[in-house]
This record gives structure tokens, sequence and C-alpha cells, in this order.
């Protein structure tokens, strides 16, 4: 196979694609505006279904060497510090879900999957080059050869999506994301370093785990909050941040504390792509946050893309068209998407309900137990599992 592709963006979801492509007998060039990879935000979840997929690829020795494996992830209210329900991780997930749930900064997968890319032959990196018209003599004066496929995956602002008819627009979903990070001694007697815990409240939930990599927590709070200017790369403002701070004035003063204390936090106005093609019909195709960019309530938003990678990759492969390999890769990742949606914005109902809502929710909560609520992530988490 020797099929040349073109990927446009050298993200997680990128960068994953170039690989499975390249393992496949492809010969892809990667297309990034930026002149050197710096992944913006801090941490990230990696949950069995995309760990899986990264494993295979080679990269459980250099995944290893950063992340960490929490022993369970925990949901616990706000505002008393008392623990709602928990579901097993560590060990139990290797067992269950046959692959890892860990997490681990954003910027140290992004140098794993760049350095595994400039090893592969068959994988060529073009950093600092903007194509302001994506097609293929634009792609062509870059890469010098005309490509058999492009991919977009330069996230949720992507140019490549304008040229794909009917694709999704970008909505702002009501919700702000803050993101910092906590030294570990400031942390102490809040938050447990063999956990991932979701601390929640009304109309606001702040999620917390460890990062090796700078030796304490990384910290996300999500908040409802006002459209703002069309950003991805957070900001900080003084004006913004007591919107924060406010909207966790109810909360336990450990938290409150945890929140004034957090350093550089930055805040990303949570948008979405609504539901529109993700292909031209022809050769151009969107993976990841430009395809169908979703809220975080489910911590799916890379493993997203990375499934998405791997599955495109194997459509590629198969001995079809390349529009018909587009049309079987939208038709067997859609359905799978749209699940994924679902569930996030069930778990954004739940986890910033209040009144009644609340009550019932940590009543279901206790009568469930951890290992019926590890049941219930089992169509995500053990995605592409042997036995499954």
């Amino acid at each position: 196979m020797s099929r040349p592709v073109a990927i446009i963006g050298a993200g997680i979801g990128g960068l994953t694609a170039a690989l499975c492509l390249a393992r496949r007998g492809f010969e892809v060039d990667i297309i990034e505006r930026a002149t050197a990879l710096t992944e913006v935000g801090a941490g990230l979840q990696l949950s069995p279904n995309a760990s899986r997929i990264l494993i295979e690829l080679g990269l459980l020795a250099q995944l290893e060497s950063v992340w960490t494996e929490p022993e369970r992830i925990g949901l616990v209210d706000g505002r008393s510090l008392r623990a709602l329900a928990s579901v097993p991780a560590g060990t139990f997930a290797r067992r269950r879900w046959h692959a890892p749930y860990a997490v681990l900064h954003r910027a140290s997968l992004q140098r794993i999957l760049f350095q595994a890319v400039q090893s592969e032959l068959r994988c060529r990196l073009h950093l600092g080059c903007q194509i302001d018209k994506p097609g293929d003599q634009a792609i062509a004066a870059v890469t010098g050869r005309m490509p058999d496929v492009v991919i977009g995956a330069d996230g949720i602002w992507s140019r490549l999506r304008e040229t794909v008819p009917a694709a999704g627009r970008v909505r702002f979903s009501g919700n702000i994301a803050w993101r910092m990070t906590l030294a570990g001694d400031v942390a102490a007697g809040v938050l447990n370093r063999g956990e991932v815990t979701a601390f929640l409240g009304p109309r606001a939930h702040l999620v917390a785990y460890p990062l090796r990599e700078v030796g304490g927590f990384n910290l996300v709070a999500i908040i409802e909050g006002k459209e703002t200017d069309a950003i991805w790369v957070g900001k900080d403002s003084d004006a913004r941040r007591q919107d924060c701070l406010n909207a966790f004035s109810d909360w336990s003063p450990g938290i409150r504390s945890l929140l004034d204390k957090a350093v550089a936090p930055t805040y990303w106005p949570l948008c979405t792509v609504d539901d529109g093609a993700w292909h031209d019909g022809q050769k151009t195709v969107l993976i990841g946050d430009a395809a169908h960019a979703m809220t975080p309530f489910a911590a799916q938003g890379a493993a997203m893309a990375i499934e998405d990678a791997s599955a495109l990759a194997a459509c590629l492969s198969e001995n079809l068209s390349v529009a018909d390999s587009l049309r079987k890769f939208e038709a067997l990742r859609r359905p799978r998407i749209a699940r994924v949606r679902r569930r996030a914005a069930f778990n954004h109902f739940a986890y910033h309900a209040r009144g009644p809502v609340r009550i019932g929710r940590d009543m279901v909560l206790k009568l469930k137990g951890p290992d019926a609520l590890a049941a219930d992530l089992d169509w995500l988490y053990g995605y592409g599992a042997p036995e499954r």
C-alpha cells in the first residue's frame, strides 16, 4: 500500500492517524502550521479504549514512563466532601477492560507520538506550513506530491471543515472550563494521589488527578458561563477568575482554598461541533474535534480522536475506493460518537444536579456500588477489547 495521504494538523489525533496509516503501508505527510509542537492544555485522562490503540502502536513503555494509573475514579460532594461513589481502576481496569486507565500531561502524549512519527520512515512532518485554502495544489506545494486522501485533524476551528459541504458548525456549549495545576504539598489532605476525583455541585464541578510530570495535580473546573470570543488557546483575567471563584463560593473551604492557590489558571469556552457531514464524498475526511467536538463531561475528546484514527486507517486499508472507505468509516463511527455524546450530556445533567434531582442522584449512586458502575462503562472502556 503506497497511497499518499495528507493530514492537516499534528495534534494527538493527527499524529495517531499518521502512525496507524504508516503501519498499514501508507505514505503520510503531516502538515502543521505551528513551527514547534507545544500541546496546549494540561492534563489528559486516557481511558482503556484509547490506551489500547496506543499500546497496539508499540508505545506502552514510553507511556508507562510518564503516566499514572489511578486506583479508582471517585465522585465526591463538593460542598461536604462526602464520598458518593467510586469506580475501581488501576489493576482492575487492566483486568476488566484489557488496557490501562491512566492520566498524564497532554504534552507528554504529544511528545511520545511526535517521536514515534519521526522514527517512522513512511511519515514526513512539515512544521510551520500554513495552508489558508486547503486543496490538492496547496498541499502538493508543501509535500511535493498529490494526496489520494486528505484528513482534517485540525481541531475544533478546522479550516479543512470549510471544504466539506454540510459539515457541522461550531457552537458554544454554555460552559467554561478552567484548567490549572496545583503543587502536591498544597493539595495534601484534600486531594488523593491514587484517585481521579470529580467533585460535584450545582451548576459546576471540579475534576482533579495527579500528574507525575509536574509533581502535583491537574485541576479542571467547569462552570456555567456566557459566550466569549471565539478562542481555543486559554486566557486569564482577574474578572474572569473571579467568575470561577464565585461559582464555588458555597463549596467546601478546602476546595475553595485549592482554587485560590492553583497555578496559571486559564479559561476555555467549551464549544461543540453540530452533527454534520464528516467527508466530501470524494477524498477529504474530518476526524476528532474537526468532525464532532463534544463537551468533556465524559472525558472522551482525545479518546474519540484516537479511535477515529485507528478506524479510518483500517477502512482505508480495505479493497475499496477512497470514497467508499470514507463512507464506511462514517457509518462505523457515527453510532459510537452519538452514544458518547449522550453519555456526556447525561454526566452534565448528573454532575451539576441540584435540589431533588441531586438527592435522587446520590441515592442511585449509593445503591449501584463500584461493580455496577464499572459495568456501566463496559461499552465505553471495553471498545476494541478481544472478547468484545
